[in-house]
């Protein structure tokens, strides 16, 4: 099982519009997913879910989906702005590390910025970086004819909380400033990654398509189809690759390795032995695993 988490509602229309046979499944805090398969890989399966805008949102709504399908790997997919004037409307984006820019400690006269990072998961990334070979993810992009073929670029980008449209503020100093390695802005991939981060297990990756370029022209951008040429690219590739990634799901998208994990605490056997009838004394404590304790000796 592949899942895959949309922020606004044209990018989870976006992954939907590759998805066949979709039924719902409810999680039981009633978050709503949308279980499907491939349309080109009918044995691939696809859990998508709607976190809505916002970091927070989208660390909760990671974490239950970790819970409730065990991914073999996760991906954050939508759109983006873009922080150098050489990328246009369309392009991908495949996060290589998320900052998380607006830790810091505020002092009287300055801002010490204490920033977060996590990178993309390596095998992702392997994978990723062969899909644009040969360009056969381009039939996977609507044929519309809006837009040249986009370009892919393995960059890292920004997350906040702040939906960024000015290249002379104060954040968009501090993010020059400080996270100039970043070309693109958003607002959900630092608390997906953290989550997907503590989860200590799951393979993860955001893929994100530029819809404006965070320069106070925005509105007439988003007017103009940005959004939505963006969040189909960023679908297409996506979808390309959740077909290309391994997954160890069986025919209905469930775990084949279902084996709990060893007991990692050895069984502890404790044995208190009272000689000549005399009096042994109260034992305090704990043990990690299972515990058993046998009693020999006399009656006091």
């Amino acid at each position: 099982m592949i899942v895959i988490l949309t922020a606004l509602q044209v990018e989870h229309q976006a992954v939907l519009e590759h998805l066949t046979n979709v039924e719902v499944r409810k999680h039981a805090a009633g978050t709503l997913f949308e279980v499907g398969t491939l349309t080109a890989q009918p044995k691939r399966h696809v859990a998508l879910g709607l976190t809505g805008p916002g970091n927070e949102r989208a660390a909760a709504l990671t974490e239950r989906a970790i819970a409730e399908f065990s991914p073999s790997a996760l991906m954050f997919v939508g759109v983006a702005g873009g922080l150098r004037p050489w990328l246009e409307i369309g392009d991908v984006v495949v996060a290589t590390k998320v900052h998380a820019y607006h830790g810091g400690r505020s002092e009287n006269d300055e801002f010490l910025v204490r920033p977060r990072s996590w990178e993309i998961s390596h095998a992702l990334e392997q994978v990723a970086r062969r899909i644009p070979r040969g360009g056969t993810w381009h039939s996977l992009l609507p044929n519309t004819g809006e837009g040249a073929t986009p370009e892919v670029h393995f960059e890292p980008v920004a997350a906040g909380e702040v939906v960024l449209n000015s290249t002379s503020s104060p954040l968009a100093q501090k993010i020059r400033r400080n996270f100039n390695d970043a070309i693109a802005i958003e607002m959900e991939s630092s608390g997906f990654a953290h989550a997907a981060h503590l989860s200590g297990k799951v393979p993860m990756v955001t893929i994100r398509s530029i819809s404006d370029h965070a320069d106070g022209t925005k509105v007439t951008t988003d007017r103009q189809g940005g959004q939505r040429i963006a969040a189909r690219n960023a679908a297409a590739f996506a979808i390309a690759l959740a077909g290309a990634v391994d997954d160890d799901s069986d025919e209905h998208g469930r775990k084949q390795n279902s084996n709990p994990a060893p007991n990692p605490w050895p069984r502890l056997n404790n044995t208190n032995t009272a000689r000549d009838n005399a009096r042994v004394g109260q034992q305090i404590g704990f043990n990690l695993g299972d515990s058993h304790a046998n009693w020999t000796g006399g009656d006091r």
